[in-house]
């Protein structure tokens, strides 16, 4: 497997290092920053995930800022690249089962660590089921 991609803005950065240690041993990570928690952008981070998923460095990826969503809407501005903002596992667990996402969103101030490590793992352990949902996916590819 390669490595999972992950990024933070600095409102994420305290989650984003607990969710990479709670996973060592389980997770190959690609850490695109950032390591501080001095204020920055979340688009820059977004970004560095996005690009790394969209030109295969990684096939998935997690990013985390203060809601989730700046991230998020960064992060899917690449082609390739459906990220989901999830609050809960069951939301993670259908994002990679029926829509085959491959990057995670969380909000670092929506969002507790125990249910944020539960998201990620449901999205990093989960399979698409393909079947039904593939002509989706194949649909929201368009374009690409």
């Amino acid at each position: 497997m390669k490595p999972v991609a992950i990024a933070c803005d600095h409102a994420g950065l305290e989650l984003k290092n607990a969710l990479m240690k709670a996973l060592e041993g389980r997770v190959t990570w690609l850490d695109l920053g950032t390591n501080s928690t001095e204020s920055c952008n979340y688009v820059d981070f977004g970004y560095a995930v996005g690009e790394a998923v969209s030109d295969g460095r990684a096939d998935r990826g997690i990013v985390v800022c203060g809601s989730g969503i700046g991230i998020s809407i960064a992060a899917n501005r690449y082609a390739k690249v459906r990220c989901a903002l999830c609050t809960d596992s069951t939301m993670a667990r259908l994002s990679r089962s029926h829509n085959d996402a491959n990057v995670l969103a969380l909000g670092a101030r929506i969002t507790g660590l125990a249910v944020a490590l539960d998201c990620a793992e449901a999205f990093l352990f989960t399979e698409f089921e393909g079947g039904r949902h593939q002509l989706r996916v194949q649909t929201l590819n368009k374009g690409i």
